[in-house]
């Protein structure tokens, strides 16, 4: 009966002790339940044991190399090794000069850079095989995004791909990947791992030869289509001339990046430790917005540390959604942002939504519609701006362009705004409004704010451009305060 007494006591003591002195914005912050902050801690000691990765020299080293060794091999110890690694592989992981010249750019010329990806290999290899498996994918499928990005979930080519597994916005949305000016799932790892999935099994249902599905990942299949019927060759190897500079260059790479993600020791190569580890992290679902900001301040954690976890939020915060979006953090703040979740979302409902243009990706939101512009004679980029109410700037990041040069008959692709208002995410208050205060007359045209609206949405709505807009309202910031309920010029 005491022991009873004794423990219903201590539960009475750990609940009453929940909150602690801090205060953000006026609002009392919660501490974590410590019972279960333990139990956290002790599931987390379990992965960790589980864990062989260590960044020991002393451990790694057995082969007793000089720190600033650099070793090199004969072409039959080459052969060798990748031999092993093709006996347990459904690639064929031929040796070359080819994969030569890259084996030895990873393994002298990058050789700090490898060390780096094998610490982060740390973080995102589990998942990348977790979902592989799921798909019944060869595992080495993994090393792909090494050559991508260098595991980097920002990463962005001068294509405009972007994220682990570069997905240009195209195939992105062609995998469900939600892109618009405050979320770029291509940068999310999990969504973004399932899509490029689904895309490499699509393209070994075409191809069925695991070196012509990579050189398709990165050519893509009309091209390496078109190279197949124009020589008449059905092996990558056959194939490689007939291929873009890039392409031919891609499967040697893919090869080199498996050999060494697998022998890196053997060149005196060792981890970096990883920022974290994967089994140190949790998701949780959020249902209202949140700012990163506001996060950093209860949860003590960095800004910058949320955007490494969160990296396909673009703005430093989670928009409101009708379903709800993710939030990664580090497992030992999974409690206490439990312990404050309602406070957090209602810290950030006094804030409203004005869109904010920044580059032209980001004006590209969910509701916007890709339309294909054939030019005709005479026509420039600043008239076809003008036509669909963008910018020049706009048109050449759409398009790839580097220069203003147009032919009659080649096509551009363009964006266009939809009659559904785009969904946005909060921008903090600024100190200019708008509230229109002209009388409305017989010749004007007045649009009434409503939450939600942006100055780019409503520009388009009304077959204006967000200049003009701001001429007719007096506008001088670019980030004005949209006063629901306020009318607006728009003609």
């Amino acid at each position: 009966m005491k022991t009873k007494i004794f423990i219903f006591l201590l539960s009475v003591t750990l609940l009453s002790g929940l909150c602690f002195s801090q205060t953000v914005n006026n609002t009392q912050v919660c501490s974590d339940d410590p019972v279960l902050a333990m139990l956290d801690s002790l599931c987390t000691l379990e992965f960790f044991k589980s864990s062989s990765f260590t960044t020991d020299t002393n451990l790694l080293n057995v082969y007793n190399f000089p720190s600033d060794s650099i070793p090199v091999y004969d072409d039959f110890i080459y052969e060798y090794r990748m031999g092993k690694l093709d006996a347990l592989s459904p690639f064929d992981l031929d040796y070359n000069e080819a994969v030569k010249s890259y084996i030895k750019a990873y393994t002298v010329q990058k050789r700090v850079k490898v060390a780096q990806l094998l610490g982060l290999a740390q973080h995102y290899f589990p998942l990348f095989e977790e979902t592989l498996d799921k798909y019944d994918l060869p595992l080495e499928l993994k090393n792909l995004a090494i050559i991508e990005s260098a595991l980097n979930p920002v990463a962005k080519s001068k294509s405009g791909a972007m994220g682990l597994w570069q997905f240009v916005y195209g195939t992105g949305k062609m995998y469900n990947l939600k892109i618009n000016s405050y979320v770029d799932e291509r940068c999310d790892p999990y969504l973004s791992t399932v899509a490029a999935c689904e895309y490499l099994k699509s393209l070994y249902g075409m191809f069925g030869d695991w070196q012509l599905v990579l050189a398709a990942y990165n050519g893509g299949p009309g091209t390496l289509n078109k190279a197949m019927r124009r020589s008449g060759k059905k092996t990558y190897w056959e194939l490689r001339k007939y291929l873009p500079v890039e392409t031919q260059g891609y499967v040697p790479a893919f090869i080199a990046a498996t050999y060494v993600m697998n022998y890196a020791s053997e060149h005196n190569i060792y981890p970096v430790a990883p920022r974290i580890f994967h089994y140190q992290v949790d998701t949780l679902h959020v249902i209202n917005r949140l700012t990163f900001e506001s996060l950093s301040k209860v949860l003590d954690i960095s800004v910058t540390d949320l955007e490494y976890l969160n990296p396909s939020y673009r703005k430093f915060f989670i928009p409101a959604t009708t379903t709800f979006n993710t939030l990664v953090l580090p497992k030992q703040k999974v409690g206490l942002f439990l312990a404050n979740e309602i406070d957090l979302y209602n810290m950030n409902q006094e804030v409203i939504t004005p869109f904010v243009a920044v580059d032209a990706v980001q004006k590209i939101s969910a509701t916007s519609e890709q339309k294909k512009h054939t030019i005709k004679s005479g026509e420039t980029l600043s008239s076809i701006a003008s036509k669909y109410h963008c910018s020049v700037i706009d048109l050449k990041d759409w398009n790839n362009l580097k220069g203003t040069t147009i032919h009659p008959g080649d096509k551009l692709i363009v964006y266009t705004a939809l009659t559904k208002k785009p969904a946005v995410a909060p921008v903090e208050k600024s100190s200019s409004t708008v509230t229109a205060k002209a009388k409305p007359s017989q010749e004007s045209k007045y649009h009434i704010i409503q939450k939600g609206d942006t100055l780019w949405g409503i520009a388009n709505q009304n077959g204006i451009t967000i200049s003009e807009l701001k001429r007719l309202n007096n506008i001088s910031t670019d980030n004005p305060t949209l006063k629901i309920g306020a009318k607006i010029k728009v003609g």
